[in-house]
């Protein structure tokens, strides 16, 4: 058997495995992760998703409710293992809220005080959830839940950026190792985010690097979004796919159009890696305020969770009036490949090329 062969036997068990017809996965897109989208991808054959970072167990329970209503397919939960608590400095994000007073609303003064979301209870909610799998990101999951996690038969899908990484998730449990590249939009998810800006790794080093690091199948991710770039995972040695910004321009993502418009005019080099919305490294649209944001004259970003508080007022604001200078506008480097037709036929046809390709 050829390598093109071994690479659709390997990808088709992987889809067997996790009862797919198409070894393709949604990213799981916190605050992108409409359930519409999800029903979407699973009626195409592949896998939906949620990031539930920012939600409560009541609005997960709500999520899942909508997702197998409109189908009886697969889909992850995911959310971020938590940072240690950031130091505080309150003069640096008083300059913080001053810059960002030129963007959009003021930030109210006690913003960073916002508590952070409830890391416990969200676990409760995904176990409770029963999904085919749960993925984490920024981290490893503590080895109590993953216990119970693999009571319940969930899989763990461990995102990882690095080889050092992969190797440490598989050997805390870890079923899936999803390998993030640096081309991928939305942010890195480093375990240690201070390192997140030093080791980018490409996925075309990435993926073949942790395939021979590693016994457990590995999904790649960041900057696919055609079947080109999922033959090409697929040969590196990957199981399977997942597509974050690729499916951002279907209709069910729901996205605002400025943002969805933009996505269409995206160059690789139209997007770059900062901290200034949430303090952690990310990879959005080159928007004014990410320019600006950038320059010598701005005060550097606050850590995180801290300077995702502070940019709350105006993200939300350029959200309501669709206006991309302001907006969280997250793009993987092959933003512009993303079709705009149905999540559903996307999925269809880019397993249709694929195997086509391979076969």
């Amino acid at each position: 058997m050829g390598n093109s062969g071994k690479a659709m036997a390997r990808a088709r068990d992987f889809a067997d495995a996790h009862g797919l017809q198409a070894p393709i996965l949604l990213a799981p897109m916190a605050g992108a992760c409409p359930a519409s989208l999800s029903i979407a991808v699973a009626n195409g054959g592949g896998m939906g998703a949620c990031g539930v970072l920012m939600m409560s167990a009541g609005q997960i329970a709500d999520w899942v409710r909508e997702m197998r209503s409109g189908s009886n397919g697969a889909f992850q939960l995911n959310t971020w293992i938590p940072d240690p608590d950031p130091e505080r400095d309150p003069d640096h994000e008083r300059s913080v809220r001053e810059f960002l007073s030129c963007w959009g609303p003021a930030a109210p003064e006690d913003a960073a005080d916002t508590p952070p979301p409830d890391f416990a209870g969200q676990c409760e909610a995904m176990l409770d959830a029963g999904p085919a799998a749960i993925s984490s990101i920024m981290g490893l999951y503590p080895p109590e839940f993953v216990s119970r996690m693999k009571q319940r038969k969930i899989r763990w899908f461990a995102t990882a950026t690095t080889v050092a990484e992969a190797v440490m998730a598989e050997e805390a449990g870890a079923d899936v190792i999803v390998a993030q590249g640096m081309e991928a939009g939305g942010h890195r998810g480093a375990f240690d985010g201070a390192d997140a800006g030093s080791n980018m790794v490409g996925l075309f080093s990435l993926v073949p690097a942790i395939v021979d690091a590693v016994r457990a199948p590995v999904v790649a991710t960041g900057g696919i979004a055609d079947a080109r770039g999922v033959s090409a995972a697929l040969l590196l040695g990957a199981s399977a796919v997942q597509i974050g910004t690729g499916f951002l321009r279907a209709p069910e993502a729901k996205l605002p159009s400025a943002w969805a418009a933009a996505l269409g005019d995206v160059r690789p080099e139209d997007t770059i890696a900062t901290r200034a919305f949430s303090g952690r490294l990310g990879r959005s649209i080159r928007t004014r305020y990410a320019l600006a944001a950038a320059s010598p004259e701005a005060p550097a970003p606050a850590p995180y969770p801290i300077q995702r508080h502070l940019t709350q007022a105006m993200r939300s604001e350029a959200a309501r009036t669709d206006d991309l200078a302001g907006m969280q506008a997250w793009a993987g480097q092959s933003a512009r490949l993303a079709p705009t037709a149905s999540a559903t036929d996307t999925t269809i046809a880019l397993w249709e090329e694929v195997r086509s390709i391979l076969d």
